[in-house]
């Protein structure tokens, strides 16, 4: 009797330590969890914004775009609407740089006014070469890229007393910073020269304006 007993005690003793040391089907190890990717909605390390998802922002609340003839001035134009959509291309894990693709920027010419002598109104303000692409960084850093051989192109169009003339502006890209404190995009005086267009356009246009908040759908985005 007492040489059966000992090997049964010995199997139950192994069978119980097994059970202890394995994890049950379906339960994570720890430290295996996914990583956070550089953007996620509804909080930082929040939800993962999914490639194929389309971001827009309109102007923060109570803002304005401008195009002002200098870093310093304030002559130029301004509008109080304006709109972005981008889509994800790539998402990597934090910290890291996010992808996108920036496919339509409007400015509604109706919220458009200038105060610049001898101009009536705005018409419209145009923006060319789209898509261009676009990357958020960890850090925040956001750059804009035109297509290879190409630029962020802009065109102006104004009512003048002798007509409506178009100014049309070029840039090699755009810098700008990405917030999670109010979920914004930002750009402050981004410099246009100035590459067509009568006597009355500007030499040179500086472009500022704050995007918030960057959504996916109703979710706000974050950058993590």
């Amino acid at each position: 009797m007492r040489t059966r007993t000992r090997p049964r005690t010995l199997l139950a003793l192994t069978a119980a330590v097994a059970a202890l040391t394995l994890p049950a089907a379906g339960t994570a190890v720890a430290g295996t969890a996914a990583a956070t990717p550089v953007l996620t909605t509804g909080s930082a390390g929040g939800t993962p914004v999914a490639v194929g998802d389309t971001l827009t922002a309109s102007l923060a609340s109570g803002t304005s775009a401008t195009f002002h003839s200098s870093a310093t001035g304030t002559s130029g134009v301004s509008c109080t609407s304006s709109q972005f959509t981008v889509n994800v291309t790539d998402n990597p894990t934090a910290p890291g740089t996010a992808t996108e693709s920036l496919t339509a920027h409007t400015f509604d010419s109706s919220t458009c006014t200038s105060n610049v002598i001898g101009v009536l109104g705005v018409n419209g303000i145009t923006v060319h070469n789209l898509p261009y692409t676009t990357t958020v960084s960890s850090d925040g850093a956001v750059a804009v890229t035109p297509p290879s051989g190409s630029t962020v192109r802009t065109t102006v169009s104004l009512r003048t007393l002798l007509g409506s003339i178009n100014c049309v502006y070029e840039a090699p890209g755009l810098s700008g910073t990405a917030s999670n404190g109010t979920n914004s995009i930002a750009f402050a005086d981004q410099h246009f020269t100035k590459v067509s267009g009568s006597g009355l356009c500007f030499a040179n246009g500086y472009f500022t304006a704050t995007y918030a908040p960057v959504t996916d759908g109703s979710a706000t985005v974050f950058v993590n």
